[in-house]
């Protein structure tokens, strides 16, 4: 019995997983298309930035489009992970009625609907899959029968059992989350930005995301704010260590540093990987610390951010006190760069051949 629940946990693990690894480079795209669309636009009391550029707007629709679709493609690699090809089509179509306002009440259910919605479409399209058919209907079980069984249960039992209930859950968690203030709001924000930086980009980070994303749905931009300067800190951390502690990385580190710079920029937190791995004792408590001071402060400064990216690239995104994203993040970094410095020792790095060979010239010349 154990051993069956140790199974089923490691699947919905792994499912999960998998729906944040799909839907996040969609998520991205229409981040950064979002986030530069708003570039061009003109702050307005009560309404944020608005754009009138018309390819600006254009920039902006193709933006939309790609945060609309991530809900559903959550819930599709989700049922994709556990079913396979068979999952896919009921995971999209009920992923879609958990992002789509339905019944009396027009409840979304969101993204706890969707990943709820994605694990019922996988364990219903697998549980189809096994059904003994005669040999006229095997050609058409992946396309026809399995998808229009599977996408009816599931959308049935979501929209007679499962609406209410997940609807009320959201309703409470938005209610609890925007009642967050204070201390309170700023430990919400210290566990964001530490679990940003726990695994850069594994896990743990795609669960905060899936978290900021949720509440994004729901009109709640704060946690988005702070845990997007999280996002961006351990990379540009890092970076600025191998500038001003020279002694602490070696020769191919400091030349990796540019390009993690690049990368924080960008909001990408995987640049802070190749650092991590090689010493993972010093660099994962820096980088936690630093990315959890970040956030903690954006949430006392009350910083949101409009758009599911993080970095310098998305500041036009930050329609509440983009002037503290940035010295938010940049106190994140220096709090980086500083507990390196602490906790690294000084490397020697062994002479090269060539400058060992001219040395030793040197001296004989001088005998």
């Amino acid at each position: 019995m154990s051993e069956n629940i140790k199974v089923i946990k490691d699947d919905l693990v792994k499912a999960f997983s998998t729906g944040v690894s799909y839907m996040m480079p969609v998520v991205v795209v229409g981040g950064i298309c979002l986030a530069l669309s708003l570039v061009g636009g003109e702050p307005v009391v009560g309404k944020g930035m608005v754009v009138t550029n018309p390819f600006l707007l254009n920039l902006g629709a193709i933006g939309s489009a790609g945060l609309g679709m991530m809900i559903p493609v959550l819930a599709a690699y989700i049922s994709y992970s556990i079913a396979g090809k068979p999952g896919l089509t009921p995971g999209f179509i009920t992923g879609f009625m958990a992002s789509t306002p339905l019944g009396a009440d027009h409840v979304v259910t969101g993204f706890l609907g969707a990943m709820l919605l994605g694990i019922l479409s996988g364990y219903v399209a697998k549980w189809i899959k096994t059904w003994k058919v005669g040999k006229a209907l095997m050609p058409v079980m992946p396309i026809m029968i399995i998808p229009i069984a599977s996408t009816c249960i599931v959308g049935m039992l979501y929209l007679y059992v499962l609406i209410g209930p997940i609807g009320f859950a959201m309703k409470w968690l938005v209610s609890m989350l925007s009642n967050m203030q204070g201390s309170s709001g700023v430990i919400l924000g210290l566990i964001l930005g530490a679990m940003a930086a726990f695994d850069m980009g594994g896990p743990v980070n795609k669960t905060a995301t899936a978290f900021t994303l949720a509440l994004m749905a729901e009109g709640i931009y704060g946690p988005n704010g702070a845990y997007r300067i999280a996002c961006a800190i351990p990379p540009l951390g890092i970076a600025l260590s191998t500038f001003i502690s020279q002694r602490k990385w070696a020769e191919d580190e400091r030349r990796m540093g540019t390009s993690a710079a690049f990368m924080g920029l960008i909001g990408i937190t995987e640049g802070a990987i190749p650092f991590a791995v090689k010493n993972l004792k010093t660099v994962l408590p820096s980088i936690i610390i630093g990315s959890a001071v970040g956030a903690g402060l954006a949430m006392i400064h009350g910083v949101e951010s409009m758009v599911p990216h993080g970095g310098l690239i998305a500041i036009a995104g930050v329609n509440k006190a983009p002037m503290w994203y940035v010295i938010d993040m940049a106190i994140g970094v220096i709090v980086t760069a500083i507990c390196l410095h602490i906790l690294r020792p000084n490397i020697t790095e062994p002479v090269k051949k060539s400058s060992a060979k001219k040395s030793i010239t040197s001296d004989m010349n001088k005998a």
